[in-house]
C-alpha cells in the first residue's frame, strides 16, 4: 500500500501542486510571521541589553515610565559632585554622567524631516561607558567620537536618508533655547546590539549636550554605574542608593532593561498577535481548501479505491492511504512554505522599515521554533482536513467497482443544517450578551459568536448558498445563453463542493467587510468629534504629537489676524497610585474651549485641577478634594479639584494651570497650540502666514479643523489598506481554491467537455462556461462573506459606541469588494478554462 501511494503521488504530479498550493501559502504566512516576530523582538532586545549598564541612577519615576504616558523632560538634574561620591565607592568601578534629551529633531540637506514620524530620534553623550555585558553600548562604525561642542555622530541610517556624508554640517532642530543649529558630521555608529530598530541616534560631546539641552550648566540627566570586580548589580545599586540625592534612585541593569522590554514589549506583542491572527485565518482558508481538494480526489478515485477494497484491502489500509498522501502533501508543501516564509518575513520587515520601524536583517532567520511549528501546523491541519475525505474513502464498497456510474454517495444536508442551526444560535447568543453588556469585554463576545457564525455559515454555504447559485444561473443565462445556463447547472450539481470552494473567499471577504464598517464608523465618528468637540479654528501640533519647543508658539502669536492662541502640554504623574496623564493648559483655554462640566468649574488657577468625571468615579473624587501628583524626580503638586467634566480629547484626565507643571519638575514644552482667529481676519490668509511661520520647523504642522480630521483618518485608512493587505494573502489562497477546484472538475468532466465539443459547442463558449461557473463560486463567497461581514461589523460597532459614535455602512466599498470577487472569478477560470478548450475531442470522449 505505501508503495501504491507514493506511486498515485507521483502519476498525479500536477494535482499535487496545485492541492500543496494552499498548505504553502498558509505555511509560508505563518513561517514569515513567526520568523518576523522573532527578528523583532531580537532586535529590541539585543539594543536594550547592548546599551544597559551594571547600574543606573535616575530620578525616581513612581510609575511614570508607563508605555501609555507621554514623553516627558524632568528638570532634575545631578551635579558632578554625586558622580565622584559614587566614583569613589569601592562597589563601583567607574561611574559616567548621562545627558539626554526629548524633542531633538534632524533635518535634511534639503531641509525636510528625518525621522520624526515613527520610531524616535536619540540624543546624547558619548562617554565610552560599557554595557552590562562588558562590552560598548555603541559601536563606531566610521569617522570618529565628537570631542568638542559643535560636533555630532549619527546612525548610517540617518546619514543616508538626509543625504548627508561625514564631514558635513547637520542641521538639527533643539527642542529648548535656539531653534534651529548645525552640527559638524564627524562619524556614524549603531548601538551595539546590532541596528537602531528605526531610530535617530544623534550623538554628542559631554559639554556640547550640556549646552544644547542643560543651558551649558555641567550637570547631567543621569548616570551610568559598572560595577567593580566581583560586585554584583544588586550590591551595586545598594551602596549607590546611600549616596544619591533625594529625589533619585539607583536600579540595577536588569532592572531597567526590564523596564524597557515591557515598555517595547506591549507594542511588540500587539504587533506579533495581530499579525499572527491574520496567519492563523490564512491556515483555516488553506484547511478549507485541503478539505475540498481531497473530497474531490475521493470522489473522482471511487472505483479505484473500490477495486483496491475488491483486491483484499481493508477500510483501514484504504483510510490510512489517503492520510499518507496527506501527509506527504504537508510535508512536501510546508519545506516549501518554509522558504517562502522567510522571504515573506523580509518583505514585512520592508514594510515596517517604510513607517520607520527597522529590523535588523540578521535576526531574521528560520528559528528551530520556527520551523517545528510550521511543520507542526502545515502537517496537523492538512492531515486533519483530508481525515473525514478518507475515512469517507475507507467506506467505500468493493462492488462500486463493477458499477459504470460509480461515485461517492451523498448524504442529505438535514443533520448538518440542523446541527449549523444551533451553533449559529450559540453564536447569536453571545453576540446578544456583548450587545447587552456582559463581563469582560463586550466586542469579545461578540468576536466568539463572529467566529462561530463564520465558519457555521461556511459548512452551510451548500444550503445558505443555493438561492445565489439559483439568481446566478438565471442570470448567466439570459445574458450568455447556453454556456451561461451550464454554468449554472454546474455550479448547482454538487453545491457542497461549490459552497466549500466559496467558503474560503468568503471567510476573507466577510472580514475585510467587518474591518471597512468598523473603518468608517471610526473615521466619521473622528470627524464628529473634531467638528463637536475642538472649537479652535486652527490646531497646530507635531507629526508625531511629540513635545516641541515653545518658540514656535512665540513666532505664531506674531502672526496677523491671530485672536487667541492657547498652548497646552501634557506630561506624566501618578495619583492614587496609578499612572495619569496631566495637562497643563493656560489661561487663554477657557476662552476657545467650553468644556461640558458635570460638577464645579472648569477654569483652574494656582494649585487645581479639573478631572474627568470617569476618572473621579474611578477615584471616588469629588469637588473641594485633594488630588496628590507626583512626577519624575519625585516632584509633587498638591492640587485641589474644583470642577469635573465630561470625558474629552481635548484635554487629558487631570488638567491644572500650566505654570503648576513647572512644580513638578516637568521642563517646559508645548504638545498643541490652539489658535482662534481674530475678528475679521480672513482665515486662508491667516492660514497661509501660519504655515509660513512654521516652515523652519517641519516636525510642527497648522490643520484647521477638516486637515485634522484628514490628519487622524489618514492614519486609520494607513492602518487598513495594512489589514486590507494581509487579508489579501488570504483570498490569494482562497484564489487558488477556486482553480484548484475548477482544475479538478474539468478533469472529472473530462467526456462531458468532450461531448459537448462534439456536438457544436466551440472552443470561446466553453471558456466561457468555465469562466461564468468560476464567477458563480467568486459570487457566492462575495455575497455569503459581504453580509455575514456587514452584520458582524454593525454589532461590533455597537459595542464600541463609546468610541465609534457614529454607524457608516461602507457601501460604494461594498460594490468594490463584489466588483474584485468577479475579476477574480474571472482569473481564477483562466487556466482551467485554457485546459478545458485545448482538450483532443476524441480523446475526451474516450476518457473514462
Amino acid at each position: 500500500m505505501l508503495r501504491l501511494t507514493l506511486r498515485t503521488l507521483l502519476a498525479r504530479k500536477l494535482r499535487l501542486l496545485m492541492s500543496g498550493l494552499a498548505v504553502v501559502l498558509g505555511v509560508a504566512f505563518l513561517a514569515g510571521v513567526l520568523v518576523f516576530s522573532h527578528g523583532l523582538s531580537a532586535t529590541f532586545d539585543n539594543i536594550v541589553h547592548g546599551s544597559t549598564p551594571d547600574a543606573v541612577v535616575r530620578p525616581q519615576l513612581e510609575g511614570v515610565g508607563s508605555a501609555d504616558a507621554p514623553v516627558t523632560q524632568t528638570t532634575s538634574t545631578l551635579t558632578p559632585d554625586v558622580i565622584d561620591a559614587l566614583d569613589a565607592l569601592p562597589e563601583v568601578a567607574r561611574a559616567d554622567g548621562d545627558v539626554q534629551a526629548l524633542g531633538m529633531n534632524l533635518l535634511a540637506k534639503d531641509g525636510t524631516l528625518v525621522g520624526g514620524t515613527g520610531a524616535p530620534t536619540l540624543a546624547f553623550n558619548h562617554t565610552g561607558s560599557p554595557n552590562m555585558d562588558g562590552g560598548q553600548v555603541l559601536d563606531l562604525t566610521s569617522g570618529r567620537w565628537p570631542e568638542r561642542p559643535g560636533e555630532v555622530v549619527m546612525d548610517q541610517h540617518a546619514v543616508d536618508h538626509g543625504d548627508y556624508s561625514v564631514g558635513d554640517d547637520v542641521k538639527l532642530l533643539a527642542p529648548s533655547g535656539q531653534l534651529k543649529i548645525t552640527a559638524r558630521l564627524v562619524g556614524t555608529a549603531e548601538f551595539n546590539g546590532g541596528g537602531t530598530a528605526g531610530a535617530t541616534l544623534l550623538i554628542f560631546s559631554t559639554d556640547g549636550a550640556q549646552e544644547l539641552f542643560l543651558d551649558g550648566k555641567d550637570v547631567y540627566n543621569q548616570i551610568s554605574l559598572t560595577a567593580a570586580d566581583g560586585v554584583s548589580q544588586e550590591q551595586l545599586a545598594a551602596a549607590a542608593q546611600k549616596v544619591v540625592p533625594t529625589g533619585f534612585e539607583a536600579v540595577t541593569g536588569d532592572k531597567v532593561a526590564q523596564e524597557q522590554e515591557d515598555s517595547f514589549g506591549t507594542f511588540l506583542s500587539v504587533i506579533n498577535i495581530f499579525l499572527l491572527v491574520f496567519a492563523v485565518i490564512a491556515v483555516i482558508v488553506g484547511a478549507f481548501i485541503i478539505v475540498n481538494t481531497f473530497t474531490i480526489l475521493v470522489a473522482q478515485r471511487t472505483r479505484e479505491l473500490a477495486l483496491l477494497r475488491a483486491l483484499g484491502a481493508s477500510r483501514g489500509q484504504v483510510t490510512r492511504s489517503v492520510l499518507l498522501e496527506a501527509f506527504v502533501l504537508a510535508l512536501v508543501s510546508s519545506t516549501l512554505g518554509m522558504g517562502l516564509g522567510l522571504l515573506l518575513a523580509r518583505a514585512l520587515a520592508g514594510i515596517f522599515r517604510g513607517v520607520g520601524l527597522d529590523i535588523s536583517g540578521d535576526v531574521l532567520t528560520l528559528t528551530s521554533g520556527s520551523v517545528v511549528t510550521g511543520y507542526l501546523v502545515g502537517i496537523v491541519v492538512t492531515v486533519l482536513a483530508a481525515f473525514l475525505p478518507a475515512r469517507r474513502a475507507g467506506k467505500v464498497s468493493p462492488m462500486a467497482a463493477l458499477r459504470a456510474d460509480a461515485g461517492a454517495e451523498r448524504r442529505p444536508l438535514g443533520r448538518r443544517t440542523a446541527i449549523g442551526a444551533v451553533v449559529i444560535m450559540i453564536g447569536a447568543g453571545f453576540a446578544v450578551v456583548g450587545i447587552r453588556g456582559g463581563p469582560g469585554s463586550d466586542a469579545l463576545w461578540v468576536g466568539i459568536g463572529a467566529v462561530l457564525w463564520i465558519l457555521t455559515v461556511a459548512v452551510l454555504s451548500p444550503v445558505v448558498g443555493k438561492p445565489v447559485l439559483v439568481a446566478c444561473q438565471a442570470v448567466f443565462g439570459r445574458l450568455f445563453g447556453t454556456p451561461g445556463r451550464l454554468a449554472g447547472d454546474n455550479a448547482l450539481r454538487d453545491p457542497r463542493r461549490t459552497g466549500a470552494t466559496a467558503s474560503a473567499l468568503m471567510i476573507g471577504l466577510a472580514l475585510v467587510s467587518t474591518i471597512g464598517v468598523l473603518a468608517a464608523s471610526l473615521n466619521a465618528s473622528i470627524d464628529d468629534s473634531v467638528d463637536e468637540q475642538f472649537t479652535a479654528d486652527f490646531l497646530v501640533n507635531a507629526a508625531n504629537f511629540q513635545p516641541f519647543s515653545p518658540s514656535v508658539g512665540d513666532r505664531l502669536a506674531k502672526v496677523d489676524g491671530v485672536g487667541v492662541l492657547s498652548r497646552q502640554q501634557y506630561a506624566a504623574a501618578t495619583s492614587h497610585g496609578s499612572a495619569v496623564v496631566v495637562a497643563g493648559n493656560d489661561a487663554r483655554f477657557d476662552q476657545i474651549y467650553d468644556l461640558d462640566v458635570v460638577d464645579g468649574t472648569q477654569h483652574v488657577s494656582g494649585e487645581q485641577a479639573i478631572v474627568f468625571d470617569d476618572y473621579a468615579k474611578d477615584h471616588g473624587l469629588s469637588v473641594g478634594d485633594r488630588l496628590p501628583l507626583t512626577f519624575q524626580g519625585d516632584h509633587t503638586l498638591d492640587a485641589t479639584v474644583v470642577g469635573i467634566v465630561k470625558s474629552n480629547d481635548i484635554t487629558a484626565p487631570i488638567s491644572v494651570p500650566l505654570a503648576e507643571l513647572a512644580k513638578g519638575g516637568v521642563a517646559r514644552a508645548d504638545t498643541t497650540i490652539s489658535i482662534l482667529l481674530a475678528p475679521g481676519a480672513d482665515a486662508d490668509e491667516v492660514h497661509a502666514a501660519l504655515d509660513k511661520a512654521v516652515k523652519p520647523v517641519p516636525i510642527v504642522g497648522v490643520n484647521d479643523k477638516e486637515e485634522f480630521s484628514d490628519s487622524i483618518r489618514g492614519q486609520v485608512d494607513q492602518l487598513l489598506y495594512f489589514i486590507y493587505g494581509l487579508l489579501a494573502f488570504a483570498i490569494i489562497i482562497a484564489v487558488f481554491g477556486i482553480i484548484n477546484t475548477l482544475g479538478l472538475s474539468v478533469f472529472e468532466r473530462t467526456r462531458e467537455i468532450g461531448l459537448l465539443r462534439a456536438i457544436g459547442m466551440s472552443r470561446a463558449k466553453l471558456r466561457s462556461m468555465i469562466t461564468l461557473e468560476s464567477i458563480a463560486i467568486a459570487v457566492l463567497g462575495a455575497v455569503l462573506g459581504l453580509a455575514l461581514g456587514l452584520l458582524i461589523g454593525v454589532l461590533l460597532r455597537q459595542t464600541l459606541t463609546d468610541d465609534l459614535t457614529t454607524l457608516v455602512l461602507p457601501i460604494s466599498q461594498l460594490v468594490v469588494f463584489l466588483v474584485i470577487a468577479v475579476v477574480v472569478g474571472v482569473l481564477a477560470a483562466v487556466v482551467p478554462a485554457l485546459r478545458a478548450a485545448r482538450m483532443n475531442v476524441l480523446e475526451a470522449i474516450a476518457a473514462e
